[in-house]
């Protein structure tokens, strides 16, 4: 029996595998892991939306601070220390500019990690948005 266009072309070795997928890691996180971080208080980073400000005024994610990435510049990022990593998403998989975003600051020298998804891997997850031109929180609600 052939086998499967799955199995046709072998899997790498896993010691390949687990440098393939630390690499991966170490350059993007998900919506759930930031919603967590935010949640719980433990934001050991700063979240950019890099979108446009009426767009992010329209909705964004809460505690997400503005910066188009167009904007971002040595002069604009001198307003946080040099090791602060940055995690940038904009409107989802159909938007690069998060990536841009991520090579400007990497280009600076910044620490930097993609939100994959973006608002639509946020609104897939069914976590809330904030509207306006300020961050917001994410708040937790208690059962009454």
């Amino acid at each position: 029996m052939p086998a499967s266009s799955v199995a046709a072309i072998p899997a790498a070795p896993s010691s390949r595998a687990a440098d393939h997928f630390a690499a991966r890691l170490a350059l993007e996180t998900d919506c759930a892991d930031v919603h967590d971080a935010l949640l719980g208080g433990a934001a050991d980073f700063v979240l950019l939306d890099v979108r446009g400000p009426n767009a992010y005024a329209r909705g964004h994610v809460p505690g997400a601070l503005n910066l188009p990435h167009r904007e971002i510049t040595p002069e604009r990022m001198a307003a946080w220390p040099g090791a602060t990593l940055f995690v940038v998403y904009c409107a989802g998989p159909h938007c690069n500019g998060a990536d841009r975003a991520a090579l400007r600051l990497a280009q600076h020298g910044r620490p930097v990690k993609l939100m994959l998804g973006g608002m639509t891997g946020w609104a897939d997850e069914g976590f809330p948005f904030a509207e306006g031109a300020e961050p917001g929180t994410l708040q937790v609600s208690s059962a009454a």
